[in-house]
């Protein structure tokens, strides 16, 4: 595949223009072939298939037929095609009828493709105004300067042919052309296989792409990858990749789920990153200078008073004053105004699921003044908000916080191994063990606590 830019991710595209030719430049922060490709998972080798970038047009698949008095065209090939598709693939990228040729790329990566305007026309609105409407170009050759050869070639194979051939080292580049040229098919088989192989170590990669390319969908399955598994994300080698409103994006989030120090640690791992990029020496000023209002959206008060001690107090980002306001914060009350959020993360998304330990329930259970306990283990991380309670036995009680009761019901034949359908066709198997110590009898047969609420 012809490499393109293969620069360092720098400030993202504002407008992706849909006019054909021109000096028009590509995103510039659209993700270097290379290093979007290291970071897809578990997709087929794109060498199974791969459409060559400068196929000569007589090829073995035409081999048995001979060009006619020495023109260079071949004889009746049309009588080895029975199909319009069949006849239609072996125009591809062929000089045979072809009446437009584009010179795609730039320097050593330009390559000259032949191609038919009225193909063209019929799969894509942009070529049909290029080729037939009031400003249509009447020349021979088009210069696509800001396209890749190969991704154009997968944009020409998709209008010919159906044929959809994309991979881990063209599917951004493929995309961008698609969107070019507005060929809202090929769009979504790339945004589909970039669903496809989204993950931890790709998602702020990916949700950068998203957001250039205007595409909400995979932007909201990004974020959501992001919240569940916001430690394994920010730690992911991408993650200093992105740029400043991607950064600003996630951090503005409630539903991250992690401690505030360790968003603080990756965001200077950030800041070292954007400093280099922009040649400046990796200072604390210059930090805090190109986090701009991400800084701003750290929520130090979420912070124990250790983890501030240790870390941002020491980081050289904060002023004195910022400082001791926010050590005053940790130890006084009412607590001073910092400047900083204090609007805890991780409010809960998705559906609420309960696990349920017992399929029968007795009466009646007391109450010494031991708590009742179970021990339990998951096969997965997951996030408990809640557990269920049996209702008093003498009748309706109002309940303490604390959770002391009056006798009430219990439940009997409990299940030592029980599985929840989570979202998305998960399965969160949990495993009920007994408590060591004295636990006012509740065991994985019989006692309280029928009930764990959590979300994944």
């Amino acid at each position: 595949m012809a490499s393109g830019s293969k620069n360092d991710i720098v400030n993202r595209l504002l407008n992706v223009r849909l006019e054909g030719g021109g000096d028009e430049q590509p995103p510039q922060n659209m993700l270097p072939s290379n290093q979007l490709a290291r970071r897809l998972e578990n997709v087929a080798d794109e060498d199974n298939g791969r459409i060559p970038e400068a196929v000569p047009s007589s090829s073995s698949a035409i081999e048995n037929l001979q060009p006619s008095n020495n023109t260079g065209r071949l004889h009746n090939w049309q009588a080895t095609k029975t199909t319009v598709k069949e006849r239609l693939s072996f125009l591809f990228n062929n000089e045979i009828l072809s009446d437009v040729h584009f010179i795609v790329g730039r320097d050593a990566n330009q390559q000259v493709i032949p191609a038919h305007k009225f193909v063209l026309s019929v799969g894509s609105a942009v070529f049909d105004a290029m080729f037939n409407g009031v400003l249509a170009t009447k020349s021979e050759e088009v210069e696509l300067p800001d396209v890749e050869p190969a991704a154009f070639l997968h944009l020409l194979k998709f209008l010919y042919s159906d044929e959809v051939r994309i991979g881990p080292e063209s599917v951004m580049t493929t995309l961008y052309t698609a969107k070019k040229y507005a060929v809202a098919a090929l769009e979504e088989h790339c945004v589909d296989f970039l669903k496809s192989n989204l993950g931890t170590d790709n998602a702020f990669l990916l949700l950068t792409q998203a957001r250039l390319f205007d595409e909400p969908q995979l932007a909201a399955l990004c974020l959501e990858m992001i919240d569940k598994n916001t430690v394994d994300a920010l730690n992911a080698e991408g993650f200093t990749d992105i740029d400043q409103d991607t950064l600003n994006a996630v951090l503005e989030r409630d539903t991250l789920r992690i401690r505030e120090a360790k968003i603080f640690s990756a965001v200077l791992r950030w800041s070292e990153a954007e400093c280099i990029r922009r040649q400046l020496p990796v200072t604390p000023g210059h930090q805090r200078a190109v986090l701009g209002r991400a800084f701003n959206a750290i929520r130090f008060p979420l912070m124990s008073v250790e983890e501030f001690a240790m870390g941002p107090a020491q980081s050289g980002l904060l002023d004195d004053r910022e400082i001791v306001q926010l050590f005053l914060y940790f130890t006084v009350n009412p607590k001073p105004n910092v400047g900083f959020l204090d609007t805890p993360r991780c409010c809960m998304t998705g559906k609420e699921l309960t696990v349920n330990r017992f399929p029968q329930t007795e009466s009646r259970w007391g109450y010494s003044g031991t708590s009742d306990r179970i021990r339990f283990t998951v096969n997965q991380r997951i996030f408990v908000v809640g557990f269920g309670l049996y209702g008093s036995y003498f009748g309706p009680t109002e309940y303490e916080v604390h959770l002391q009761g009056t006798d009430s019901y219990y439940g009997t034949k409990g299940l030592r191994r029980v599985t929840v359908d989570g979202n998305n066709g998960e399965k969160v198997v949990f495993q009920f063990s007994y408590a060591a110590g004295n636990n006012n009898g509740t065991s994985v047969e019989d006692g309280q606590i029928p009930a764990i609420i959590f979300h994944i």
